[in-house]
């Protein structure tokens, strides 16, 4: 094969990955995996499916096409036209245990509209999100609920793998007080705690977050709520701290200020670890890098940092880097103690 051909081909799906990302965002919108699940081994056809999810069936099936040549859905050998789940497409289902759904549709609403933009926030230093939506990403969830409810479930699928490699990675057998700052609903915290039974852990959290989190009957008594906002304090007294996808959504300024409140209050002996994709040297591939260019679009003056940057950061704040531990998901543990 030509090798400039080889090379063409390559930046072609490079270049035309967004059209992925819509394919995937439809599918998701429309349930299709949940049909098809629900439809069971035998599948659908394209017609069938259309009815059910309320679409053209010569679109849908196009669709469907597409998706099965990147291995999202497959056409049945029994029929022509006939579609069945595969592995990929199973994480399309809104039950599968690592469901990806939400964050699908995350990705291809308000996130992708604010992508166009990348070119004014590489010329400016500012938020796409804000330059195309007026407002901060947060406050215009706050002003649509129905989006922010579909951000909250895609944090909430992403979430599942991260926890699972911070339970395969961390020990927790010295900790006594965990309070996980900006910890939503608290479904990482209470997994913890599930998993060590003898911690005890506090959610923080602003109060509309936290305010219907009620407190699991097996947890009475090990796990409490309180409500706040992480830049004017937080919780005292606890020996770990957890900071999970926050100070990535901030510039250092703004990170210097929860660190800062997070020092006061932290036990002597105890320790902080902050839950982020740690951005490594050189030219090879890695997420963080990517999802870096995501925070600069959708964010006021949020970024992911490198193993440097967290160490002049957190000794600013007056805490010193101990470590940083790779886990099995995309973030890492980034250990910080009272310098």
């Amino acid at each position: 094969m030509d090798p400039s051909a080889d090379l063409t081909s390559r930046f072609l799906q490079l270049a035309c990955g967004n059209w992925i990302t819509q394919m995937l965002h439809v599918a998701a919108e429309l349930a299709i995996a949940d049909h098809l699940a629900a439809a069971g081994p035998e599948g659908l056809t394209a017609e069938e499916l259309a009815a059910r999810c309320g679409a053209d069936g010569e679109s849908l099936f196009r669709l469907l096409r597409g998706l099965a040549s990147l291995g999202v859905f497959a056409e049945s050998g029994s029929q022509p036209r006939r579609y069945v789940l595969t592995p990929l497409a199973e994480l399309l289902r809104s039950d599968h245990p690592g469901s990806l759904r939400q964050f699908v549709r995350m990705l291809g609403g308000e996130h992708y509209d604010a992508w166009t933009d990348l070119l004014h926030s590489v010329r400016s230093g500012e938020s796409a999100f804000r330059h195309r939506f007026g407002a901060p990403v947060f406050a215009w969830y706050g002003h649509n609920p129905g989006r922010g409810a579909i951000f909250d479930g895609a944090m909430t699928d992403f979430s599942r793998v991260e926890t699972e490699g911070l339970l395969a990675t961390w020990d927790f057998s010295d900790a006594r007080h965990l309070i996980d700052v900006g910890g939503g609903r608290g479904q990482l915290l209470q997994t913890l705690l599930r998993h060590h039974g003898h911690l005890r852990g506090t959610l923080f959290d602003q109060p509309a977050v936290v305010a219907p989190v009620a407190v699991p009957p097996e947890l009475e008594g090990r796990f409490s709520v309180a409500g706040g906002d992480f830049f004017a304090g937080v919780p005292a007294g606890g020996d770990t701290y957890l900071l999970k996808h926050i100070l990535h959504d901030w510039g250092d300024d703004a990170c210097l200020t929860i660190l800062g409140h997070i020092r006061a209050g932290l036990a002597p002996g105890g320790r902080l670890l902050i839950l982020e994709q740690v951005i490594p040297p050189g030219n090879g591939p890695a997420p963080g890098k990517l999802l870096d260019l995501n925070m600069l679009v959708m964010t006021e003056g949020g970024r992911e940092r490198t193993p440097t940057e967290y160490g002049q950061l957190l000794e600013r704040a007056g805490l010193r880097l101990a470590g940083i531990h790779p886990t099995p998901s995309p973030v890492a543990v980034v250990e910080a103690v009272a310098a």
